[in-house]
């Protein structure tokens, strides 16, 4: 079980994510979560930020899926302006909003990475279906009661998957707000 819970690797934003790298891990197709991914959680805006490195992406060839656990309305605003598809009411990390989404990007698991800012949605969500993982931190420290809630939980797992050696301490170092080690 508690494999299922270990990101590919984590990146300290959306930002920061190589896409270079998943590239040449032979990933063509990406699950984007959007709550405190792609913008802060309420914000109604697309940061010009997130609009650069999703056109990146496109410009790479990359295929985007926005799947969130967010309201209809949401997803559909932030899945228009970006000019990719979308997923509302996900349910993650239930298989079948990403089942459905591997369908609309036309890739198979092997071929596709969840980017998120939860352990217990997308990372778990995601290494089920055996994608690979990147977990991101959280762009705001505003979010669902539940969601803070499930926050720490998810900094004790991540301590003990440290411990076991089962993610870098240089993951745990970015996902805490340090500086990885050289």
């Amino acid at each position: 079980m508690l494999r299922l819970l270990v990101p590919g690797s984590c990146s300290p934003s959306l930002y920061d994510v190589d896409l270079g790298e998943l590239a040449r891990r032979g990933i063509r197709g990406l699950i984007l979560d959007l709550d405190n991914t792609l913008a802060e959680y309420a914000n109604a805006d697309v940061p010009p930020r997130t609009r650069e490195w999703v056109q990146e992406a496109k410009a790479r060839g990359f295929r985007i899926c926005i799947t969130s656990n967010a309201r209809p309305a949401r997803v559909k605003a932030f899945a228009e302006s970006l000019g990719v598809p979308g997923i509302a009411y996900a349910v993650k990390p239930v298989r079948r909003a990403f089942r459905r989404a591997l369908k609309i990007l036309g890739t198979s698991p092997a071929e596709t990475a969840v980017v998120g800012d939860q352990l217990f949605t997308d990372v778990l969500g995601g290494n089920r279906m055996g994608m690979y993982t990147v977990l991101v931190n959280p762009l705001s420290t505003k979010e669902l009661g539940t969601t803070r809630l499930m926050r720490r939980l998810e900094r004790r797992v991540l301590r003990h998957l440290v411990r076991r050696g089962m993610v870098r301490e240089e993951h745990w170092r970015v996902r805490e707000g340090g500086a990885p080690h050289a």
